[in-house]
């Protein structure tokens, strides 16, 4: 594709931008809420900063007092990678979107033709052309939703073996892997992750987050906390708000884990070959009460519970052979 010198620029600045927002998934969560400060009609960057934050409680989960206890350490490595990875690649995906729409409305013209460039599919790049011109916000987040949970599909299907064992089948089927938006009053709302090896599951989800981060009620108490508080991983973020809060249970992300570094591969583009699915774009559908405060304490429970009976029957079978 022929691009002037200045559009040349222009994709090195956005690579090199990319490139140092991609770091882990603190940088990732910070790059995301502040893209949506300066825009804040690009609704899914909050959506991704709020679900990121959720990636590091589960990232540090896996090396908290809890999940150290029951999960072995190469199976905790593996998930932890699972998580790395597909976060890695939706920001690698989406950010270089976010930049050139961020300089469009700078040269108030659409750049979205320089997309190639970082390999985003033809699904994508006809929805900002959409939202360019007829700036249906609630669309463009749906849309962005569907293409970054197909750009991950490849990484869920590689790591099947993390999906299909018995003990992430536990925490799928007990819901341990659960969204969540706190508050600064101690509240929490989110969803659970259900049948998340399936992407229309996935879709499903990512809509209903959506529907509940920007209700109109909510969406200040949500606001209040993410600038409140400094994404560190722990859950320590939310935890202080609460009314007995469960303070030193899982590490602060950099604490326990290093930078990892990532081999680019240049992704397929999935809305070739792959049906677009009009049910994609209906709206969520709920079947829970979003409101998982006491929800949450109780499976907090089930896990503990789960944990220190395993740890007994460990000890009696330890000291049945001796």
């Amino acid at each position: 594709m022929n691009i002037t010198k200045k559009e040349k620029h222009l994709v090195s600045i956005i690579k090199g931008q990319t490139e140092k927002w991609n770091k882990d998934n603190i940088t990732r969560t910070k790059a995301y809420e502040n893209f949506f400060v300066l825009h804040p009609e690009i609704r899914w960057s909050y959506l991704a900063g709020m679900v990121s934050r959720n990636a590091g409680w589960n990232m540090c989960d896996l090396e908290g007092v809890w999940y150290s206890k029951i999960l072995h350490q190469k199976y905790r490595r593996q998930l932890f990678l699972t998580y790395e990875e597909a976060n890695w690649r939706i920001f690698e995906d989406a950010y270089p979107q976010l930049l050139l729409y961020h300089y469009s409305t700078k040269y108030k013209r659409p750049l979205f033709h320089l997309f190639p460039h970082f390999f985003i599919t033809d699904f994508i790049t006809n929805e900002w052309f959409s939202f360019w011109e007829q700036g249906n916000r609630d669309r463009l987040m749906t849309a962005l939703i569907i293409n970054e949970q197909n750009i991950i599909e490849p990484i869920i299907k590689k790591r099947s073996l993390v999906f299909h064992s018995i003990l992430f089948f536990l925490q799928d089927c007990m819901h341990f892997s659960t969204v969540l938006f706190p508050t600064c009053k101690g509240e929490l709302y989110g969803a659970s992750v259900s049948h998340f090896r399936n992407v229309d599951e996935r879709i499903e989800l990512g809509k209903r987050l959506a529907d509940l981060l920007f209700r109109e009620e909510l969406f200040p108490l949500f606001f209040e906390f993410a600038s409140r508080t400094e994404p560190t991983g722990s859950r320590f973020d939310y935890e202080q708000y609460r009314k007995r809060p469960r303070l030193y249970e899982t590490p602060m992300l950099r604490a326990v884990y290093p930078i990892v570094p990532h081999r680019p591969v240049e992704p397929k583009n999935w809305g070739v070959k792959k049906k677009v699915k009009k049910e994609w774009f209906l709206e969520a559908q709920w079947k829970e009460n979003p409101l998982l405060t006491d929800w949450f304490d109780h499976k907090q429970k089930q896990l503990h519970t789960t944990v220190m009976f395993k740890n007994l029957i460990l000890k009696k079978e330890k000291k049945g052979r001796q």
